[in-house]
């Protein structure tokens, strides 16, 4: 009986680490776009159980599955501990804040909630730079969908008001000589006192162009945002 119960506490410590499974798809929206996007399921995924889903949108750039390569090096490991099912998408266009861009994301993210077990209480959009503008647009405009918002590195351009309707967790450099660091600092303030779900982080020392230095801090904005869906 021993040697059972061993055996089995072992089968599900393996279950609980197994490797995440990547995939590289393309989603075809209503009105004809197609558009190229990463995928991570956990390892251990069972419809079962529902999990957390992440939109995760990737900074200023363009190539085949851009999108995935930062799913799999900054997003992924910074919010491993979710354990979440997460897409990456190519920005559609320019830039996330376009209409087009935002239709066939949502469109994306519905096509994963009909595919998969998701939690749809812990729905995360999180972003990077041109991404952070675009997880500040999309979480302001679709808070009846996203539970939860992190901003990387981000400028926001919408009415102050339409912000951290959902908890939200901006993580900006003081030293980042791209996206201003006083527009996000006074924003969030801003926020705090009018008693939306905020929490500012403040790094020192790193560069805009250091996005991997963004991995522990988002590691820390992915708890905070899990201690919010435990309420």
């Amino acid at each position: 009986m021993p040697t059972l119960i061993l055996t089995l506490a072992l089968a599900a410590l393996v279950a609980q680490t197994a490797a995440p499974k990547f995939e590289q798809r393309t989603f075809k929206t209503a009105d004809g776009l197609t558009m190229r996007y990463g995928l991570s399921v956990p390892g251990e995924y069972n419809a079962s159980r529902p999990r957390p889903l992440v939109l995760a949108l990737h900074p200023g750039g363009s190539a085949p599955y851009y999108g995935d390569g930062f799913l799999r090096s900054i997003f992924l490991p910074g919010l491993r501990d979710l354990a979440p099912i997460m897409i990456a998408p190519d920005v559609p266009g320019r830039a996330w804040t376009e209409p087009r861009a935002e239709q066939a994301v949502m469109a994306l993210v519905a096509a994963m909630i009909d595919e998969f077990a998701v939690d749809r209480q812990r729905i995360l959009v999180v972003g990077f730079s041109l991404g952070g503008a675009g997880t500040w647009y999309l979480s302001s405009r679709h808070a009846d969908r996203f539970t939860a918002a992190i901003v990387l590195a981000g400028r926001s351009e919408e009415p102050l008001t339409a912000l951290a309707r959902v908890p939200t967790y901006v993580i900006h450099s003081r030293n980042d000589e791209v996206v201003p660091f006083s527009q996000a600092e006074e924003r969030t303030r801003a926020l705090e006192t009018m008693g939306r779900p905020v929490r500012f982080d403040a790094l020192s020392g790193v560069s805009h162009y250091e996005m991997g230095s963004y991995v522990d801090a988002l590691a820390r904005g992915g708890r905070w945002v899990s201690e919010r869906w435990g309420r």
